[in-house]
């Protein structure tokens, strides 16, 4: 009898967090918190960072491909703000033009909510990515306040670097 209880309740857990993470629906993560947004992330672009988002981009360096241009599969990383202490990261599912993209992403408009296929926009004076207003649930349009973005994190991983060539030799020509 446990063993037909135990295998139901997992049964549930894992309906509730497929559930959450296809149908678009808040999900409970495994655990029982709510599901946030870096290891939603993680999962989704295979990007293995940890940690809280507002590090992401500075944890990227050296590890990964950063810039300026959306690509499917990157992520867009949020920095830390007033209204988002704890930053933000959002994987890019397509690009629509230089200027918007689709993103998939966890616990923005929602508690624990994922959200796929939304729309976000580059508000920056620049072009570069900089400052981004992103879809907003509540609202049903994109958010009223620009977020000031870092850049796009890139599943590709950053070349290693060179070896030095003290104590080497080089041969000349003459």
């Amino acid at each position: 009898m446990k063993f037909k209880g135990a295998l139901f309740a997992l049964a549930l857990t894992f309906s509730l967090v497929m559930g959450g993470l296809f149908a678009g629906t808040p999900a409970q993560a495994a655990s029982g918190g709510v599901l946030q947004c870096a290891p939603f992330a993680r999962q989704v672009s295979g990007i293995q960072l940890f940690g809280r988002a507002a590090n992401w981009w500075h944890d990227a360096a050296g590890k990964y491909l950063r810039g300026t241009l959306p690509q499917v599969g990157s992520v867009l990383s949020f920095a830390a703000s007033r209204a988002m202490p704890a930053g933000h990261v959002a994987m890019v599912s397509k690009v629509v033009s230089d200027r918007e993209v689709l993103l998939t992403h966890a616990n923005w408009s929602y508690r624990g909510g994922i959200e796929r296929d939304v729309r976000a926009v580059d508000v920056s004076a620049a072009g570069d990515w900089s400052s981004v207003k992103v879809w907003y649930g509540p609202i049903g349009n994109l958010g009223l306040r620009p977020n000031v973005a870092n850049g796009f994190i890139y599943a590709a991983a950053a070349p290693a670097p060179a070896l030095p060539v003290s104590g080497v030799q080089m041969a000349s020509l003459r």
